[in-house]
């Protein structure tokens, strides 16, 4: 077992490399959420980076492109995250932050294209070196709408950034703010908060990372058993290519309650062990955690990915351990992994699903002038795993799960949903009436 952990290891070879002086105005370091979204870049065999794409339909017409890029660039001005490029200085991972830059582009559907056909051809020409934002409109050509996407790049945003970027954004079109209307003082305000947050943050992941934890890890991980080849094989003949999706809508609970985030977790492992068969425990991955407590509540990459291993067990077990999870839930991903391996599981990091849960009531809506925009969804866009299932909460329970059709074949993904769904009635509905 390492001397040290991988955090720490890392922020020595950072304060070598960027002495004291420097650290207060030069490269920042990178946490431990963008260590494995950079990482994942690197692995994937084009390169592509992890987005958080949004997408809003607005009437046609509505939105002011100039305005809207002037908004665009004002956010970029304001929130250090959103100007900040991965770089790597003499080997040591960090972000450097540059002048304001924001993209806002108009994407032209091709003939017999949707606009959904036309922002997913622009996300999958999404250059890793340009901005991280970067807003998309197409017009559809069979409505009277405009569809408008906000991407980021996750290694600059997470989940818990996006309600701020949406409430920015509004503020901004409606006040016709540009990046010049950032006073310098709330400039250089914002940035230390930044660098505080970021320093805060992996301050904690180091705390989090040492041999206690990863015992922990060691000890829980030792079940595992990733899938090391794809789902079940693809019926002869093969089936469509890319990114397959179903979505469905649950009624809330009888009670006006949403399931617990257990409740969720079991009704994924069951989609889980129907994709890969009872003899792997996969891995499920799922974001966590938020910024330090003494930190400002500052846009950026915070959120860390819990493992939870899919094992067959009963809700009881699964809570209780997923309690004793969120105890060690600081520890970096790649803490994790290397935990795994000193217990000789053959993990490389890879998940083999992963849950997203979002209460929709706490992100305010989209406003561009008169207009507010209708949250809509593009499926057929890459998945970071084999399959990845979101859960929305809102006046109902908005279930949706995507696979990649190069692992996962339809009849067996759509088995996988009906078991989630199952599961997740059972949890919060009770069993279904007989005959």
């Amino acid at each position: 077992m390492q001397s040290s952990s991988i955090t720490s290891q890392y922020l020595d070879r950072y304060r070598r490399t960027v002495d004291g002086a420097a650290r207060a105005t030069g490269p920042l370091p990178v946490t431990g959420a963008q260590r494995r979204f950079l990482l994942a870049r690197r692995m994937d065999p084009a390169g592509r980076a992890d987005l958080v794409p949004l997408f809003f339909a607005f009437p046609r017409g509505s939105v002011d492109t100039g305005r809207l890029r002037a908004a665009a660039g004002h956010l970029a001005a304001l929130h250090p995250a959103l100007r900040a490029r991965p770089d790597t200085l003499r080997g040591v991972p960090v972000q450097r932050l540059g002048e304001p830059d924001a993209r806002v582009s108009r994407v032209e559907p091709r003939p017999g294209e949707s606009a959904a056909d036309a922002l997913r051809r622009a996300l999958g020409a999404w250059a890793a070196e340009g901005p991280p934002l970067r807003l998309f409109l197409a017009a559809d050509p069979a409505g009277d709408r405009d569809v408008l996407a906000v991407v980021m790049d996750h290694a600059s945003c997470d989940e818990a950034s996006i309600g701020r970027v949406m409430a920015d954004l509004t503020d901004a079109y409606r006040d016709g703010l540009g990046p010049r209307d950032v006073p310098g003082a709330r400039a250089a305000d914002e940035l230390a908060a930044y660098r505080e947050a970021v320093h805060l943050q992996l301050e904690a992941e180091a705390r989090a990372s040492g041999r206690r934890s990863v015992t922990y890890w060691a000890r829980r991980l030792a079940a595992l058993r990733p899938a090391t080849g794809p789902a079940p094989a693809p019926r002869a003949g093969g089936g469509p290519a890319g990114t397959g999706a179903v979505l469905h809508r649950l009624p809330a609970a009888p009670d006006g309650s949403r399931p617990a985030f257990p409740v969720l977790l079991d009704a994924c492992a069951a989609a889980a062990r129907t994709l890969y068969g009872p003899d792997r425990v996969p891995a499920l991955g799922y974001p966590w955690g938020g910024r330090p407590a003494a930190a400002q509540p500052v846009l950026g990459c915070f959120l860390n990915t819990v493992v939870h291993p899919a094992t067959a067990c009963d809700l009881d077990e699964r809570t209780v351990a997923w309690w004793d999870d969120l105890d060690h839930a600081d520890a970096p991903f790649d803490e994790v992994v290397h935990a795994a391996r000193t217990a000789g599981v053959p993990w490389s990091g890879r998940l083999d699903g992963l849950l997203t849960s979002e209460d929709l009531h706490r992100r305010p809506p989209l406003r561009l002038g008169d207009a507010t925009g209708h949250e809509t969804h593009i499926d057929g866009r890459p998945v970071q795993a084999p399959f990845a299932v979101s859960v929305s909460h809102g006046t109902d329970l908005l279930v949706r799960m995507a696979w990649d059709r190069g692992v996962v074949p339809d009849p067996v993904a759509e088995d996988a949903f009906a078991a989630l769904l199952d599961t997740l009635r059972a949890r919060t509905h009770g069993p279904a009436p007989v005959g």
